[in-house]
């Protein structure tokens, strides 16, 4: 009933409105199972031969039931993240309007970097260390649901959070967007002043940049509670950022530090003008949407 891989390509942009997955066993089996994922758009007629957007491949296997040999191993994240937060049990998850977080000494709230562009960021809070990040190409974040109080990250949502976090690129000096998340005196992405800069930038009419991902793979680790988790942390990593491409692996971990979920992307790096829609809207809606179709595999 787990999937523990998922494998995407992603071939052509998606936009908000009907979609159709077409579903195709690939193999079949006792302990694990891969079905054949694509997501087509452009056309309601079943018979349609519309190109698909998105084709991937997703294993199924039963994670409260595995059994096999078990090893520890002293992989740890390095540097190690600031200690974590003391506020998870003062904060209330999932109200939009809480945003009292002065208690902690290590994270700070930190603001979505162009919301207007980038709907999905409104679904989570965000926390980021208060003195900036740990070094170039990294960030850290620990996230929460914003909208529905009370709603919590489930297994299913995995793909959603292993999508979801600070973008590496505006976190370096010189960007057109750095400013976004880079603090005042810490070059390395801290958020002190944040909303200030935002209200800057957009006097200034700076557009945002596009990361169209090219290919996301995903492995879960472990099962999330059957009730869910209120909080995750997430780390972000680039190995290299070159001629507009870049590849990212995101950890995800939970509450007391168990591996949950890797996961590592290939990314374009492109200007925000080339993500509009056909149809004359903005290209925020369709980011928003491609990270909740990968959510929902």
């Amino acid at each position: 009933p787990h999937t523990i891989t998922l494998h995407l390509t992603f071939l052509r942009r998606t936009s908000v409105g009907p979609a159709r997955f077409s579903v195709r066993d690939a193999k079949l089996g006792k302990r694990t199972s891969t079905v054949h994922i694509s997501l087509t758009q452009g056309s309601s007629d079943a018979r349609s031969t519309a190109e698909p957007s998105v084709v991937g491949y997703l294993t199924q296997s039963n994670l409260s039931t595995e059994q096999g040999i078990s090893l520890p191993t002293p992989w740890t994240l390095h540097p190690p993240p600031p200690p974590r937060p003391s506020f998870f049990h003062s904060l209330k998850p999932g109200t939009a309007d809480d945003d009292d977080d002065d208690g902690d000494k290590n994270w700070m709230l930190s603001p979505p970097s162009h919301p207007q562009f980038r709907k999905a960021a409104h679904r989570v809070k965000s926390y980021l260390p208060r003195n900036g990040q740990l070094e170039p190409g990294m960030a850290d974040e620990w996230i929460c649901f914003a909208q529905q109080p009370g709603e919590k990250f489930t297994q299913e949502s995995l793909g959603f959070v292993a999508d979801q976090f600070p973008q590496i690129v505006e976190m370096y000096p010189g960007t057109a967007v750095a400013a976004d998340t880079t603090a005042r005196g810490n070059p390395q992405g801290g958020i002190e002043d944040a909303e200030e800069e935002e209200k800057k930038n957009e006097k200034k009419k700076e557009k945002p940049n596009w990361y169209p991902t090219v290919l996301l793979n995903l492995e879960v680790k472990k099962c999330l509670p059957p009730e869910g988790a209120e909080w995750l942390f997430v780390r972000v990593r680039a190995k290299k950022i070159e001629n507009g491409r870049m590849d990212l692996e995101v950890v995800v971990l939970d509450e007391g530090g168990a591996l949950v979920a890797v996961s590592n992307h290939v990314c374009l790096i492109l200007g925000a003008e080339r993500n509009m829609t056909r149809g004359g809207g903005t290209g925020e809606e369709e980011e928003e949407e491609g990270s909740e179709k990968t959510s929902k595999l």
